[in-house]
């Protein structure tokens, strides 16, 4: 274990390999409790029960209070994309289910890029972190080949530049995976949520768009 925070000095053999792991952890855990934060906290909503008191005061014609609620919630993605549809619905009575669904289709446009913001350098870092340590892993099986192959070195010195060409491998290899399995797991969980957010935006402003324009 003291070998490998020793890897991590620049006198070390594949130290730079190290470093640059050293960065992309940062990276893929500043992006990823961003994200998380966001998607599992900021733009999440219990999409059920939100639902069924927006169809309770459509269904009474209580627009205002409707909009009232949504625009508390407007930070989330549902409501946000909701209010766009009550909007449209309380200024026109009359709006057709086209001219409802183009106002969803405009709320839906500005919340989606905000939900998989980021999320894709999870999954890149991810690629990127494992490339880096096989990199470091070559580097390392070089330096081993190396010294088994140099001239005018005794056994007991061949032996411990082999040991460390195999430690420069395996730190490297270790450290790339650590990185990389987490930041993939990240990117398989947050990109499930947000497919199931706007999955329910769409099965709930369907519905919204339909009782609006069954109740004119």
């Amino acid at each position: 274990m003291t070998e490998f925070w020793q890897s991590f000095t620049p006198g070390w053999s594949g130290w730079i390999f190290m470093w640059i792991l050293l960065v992309a952890a940062a990276f893929v855990i500043a992006v990823a409790v961003e994200r998380f934060r966001y998607v599992f906290g900021k733009a999440n909503i219990d999409a059920a029960r939100f639902m069924m008191q927006v169809r309770h005061y459509v269904e009474a014609k209580d627009y205002k209070q409707a909009i009232s609620m949504c625009r508390r919630l407007q930070d989330k993605a549902l409501p946000r994309v909701v209010l766009s549809a009550l909007v449209k619905a309380a200024k026109n009575p009359k709006a057709t289910f086209r001219v409802l669904q183009t106002a969803v289709d405009e709320g839906t446009l500005e919340v989606i890029p905000k939900l998989q913001a980021r999320t894709n350098y999870l999954a890149m870092m991810g690629n990127v972190s494992t490339l880096i340590g096989l990199m470091g892993t070559i580097y390392g099986l070089i330096l081993s080949f190396r010294s088994v192959s140099a001239p005018g070195i005794d056994v007991a010195e061949k032996s411990r530049l082999l040991a460390h060409g195999i430690a420069v491998a395996m730190n490297t290899t270790l450290t790339g995976l650590a990185i990389a399995i987490p930041a993939i797991l990240s990117y398989t969980i947050l990109n499930s949520k947000t497919t199931r957010i706007i999955d329910e935006i769409d099965e709930h402003t369907v519905k919204l768009i339909n009782l609006i324009a069954e109740g004119e």
